[in-house]
């Protein structure tokens, strides 16, 4: 199977530096060193395209800019990439996102693609009006797609649930193709819904053999549910030409924040009800002790960001071994990020894209079809 490569908008700001920022914690120092205007959004979006990424996600919360606007004004300025836009469900009816989805879809000819976020923080949740718990909020989402999904199959949907109630929800225009939706959390409640709903379950970056723990744990529920589920993970990543100049960038970012901020940011993610971030905190326990938890699997990023916390870190041929070892516990999907994003798409996509084209894992979705030409005269005797 070819494995697909997603980018990432970095629409809270981006920078030389790690961008702090997400589950409830704020952008940081680094937040506005170069501004998530859409000038410096569509560079990013149509480099990504260019290198072969198949999307680029875009995600949701206080922190940053509103996805869906983001993605809508960028998708004129690019061709073939598709957004993969990170919302809540719970915070508008069920009828207009599946209406919003569709509109999407349809005006950009098939370039959606849906992250569904439940929030793994109350507090910031409340900021918005909703004050259900994670649990809630999870049972509410189960029952938000079960109506979006019959929506989109052309289903008139009458339904009253525990958290929603419609009645003859239909749609008009239904998207073509049906948006996939991704969907990521790895507490028994998130399970549930991954096994019920996802096209594909995201993971955030732990090493290879925690996240087959996480494979085996989802194909088997989505196995029960009578349906097949693909992988992604969530990752950042430093590749350069060789080891020591990618360790040496790591070290850079790593030596700009200071320990005042680590401290500020993990306290206010120590109050995360998310079982994802737990897990990414275990792996660096707040400090800047041992951070490559595994080979070339660096954690030095969930340090002062919420969130996907780890990073590839290597030679070019290094990231792309680690790159084959979690396709071989089951992942299919990479959706990857780096700072600055605009360099950092470049550094990636030149240096292992090639490299995994080599080995047969991937092959650009649009291929440049354009001929080399000659240069005039070259090679011709003097006249």
């Amino acid at each position: 199977m070819t494995l697909k490569f997603h980018w990432f908008l970095p629409t809270n700001g981006d920078s030389r530096y790690v961008v702090g920022g997400g589950h409830g914690v704020t952008t940081g120092r680094a937040g506005g060193d170069r501004l998530a205007d859409v000038p410096y959004l569509g560079q990013v979006a149509r480099s990504a395209e260019q290198l072969g990424f198949e999307g680029a996600l875009t995600p949701t919360g206080a922190w940053c800019e509103d996805a869906w606007l983001t993605t809508a004004m960028l998708a004129s300025l690019s061709e073939r990439l598709k957004f993969l836009v990170a919302f809540r469900p719970g915070l508008t009816s069920p009828t207009l996102a599946a209406q919003m989805a569709g509109t999407f879809q349809n005006l950009s000819r098939g370039r959606l693609l849906l992250n569904v976020v439940i929030g793994g923080e109350s507090h910031e949740q409340r900021a918005y009006g909703d004050f259900l718990d994670k649990e809630a909020r999870y049972a509410r989402a189960d029952e938000f797609l079960h109506i979006v999904r019959s929506l989109w199959a052309g289903e008139t949907v009458d339904f009253r649930g525990e958290h929603l109630h419609v009645e003859g929800a239909t749609l008009a225009q239904i998207p073509q193709p049906t948006p996939e939706i991704y969907f990521g959390g790895s507490s028994p409640a998130a399970g549930t819904v991954a096994a019920r709903h996802a096209d594909v379950y995201l993971t955030w970056g732990e090493p290879p053999a925690a996240v087959a723990e996480k494979v085996a744990w989802i194909r088997s529920l989505a196995e029960a549910e009578g349906r097949t589920v693909r992988f992604g993970i969530r990752l950042h990543t430093i590749t350069r030409d060789t080891s020591g100049e990618a360790w040496d960038e790591a070290n850079r970012l790593l030596a700009a924040i200071d320990d005042a901020t680590i401290e500020s940011v993990q306290a206010g993610l120590a109050r995360s009800e998310s079982e994802g971030q737990r897990r990414m905190r275990e792996l660096h326990r707040g400090g800047r002790g041992d951070l490559e938890v595994s080979p070339n699997l660096w954690a030095g990023v969930g340090l002062v960001r919420g969130g996907a916390g780890t990073a590839l870190v290597g030679s070019h041929e290094e990231v792309a071994d680690r790159i084959e070892e979690y396709h071989r516990v089951g992942i299919d999907e990479f959706v990857l990020s780096g700072y600055p994003h605009l360099e950092s798409a470049y550094w990636f996509g030149d240096g292992v894209l090639p490299i995994l084209a080599e080995r047969g894992l991937w092959q650009h979705p649009a291929p440049p079809t354009a001929q080399v030409g000659q240069v005039p005269f070259a090679g011709r005797a003097a006249s």
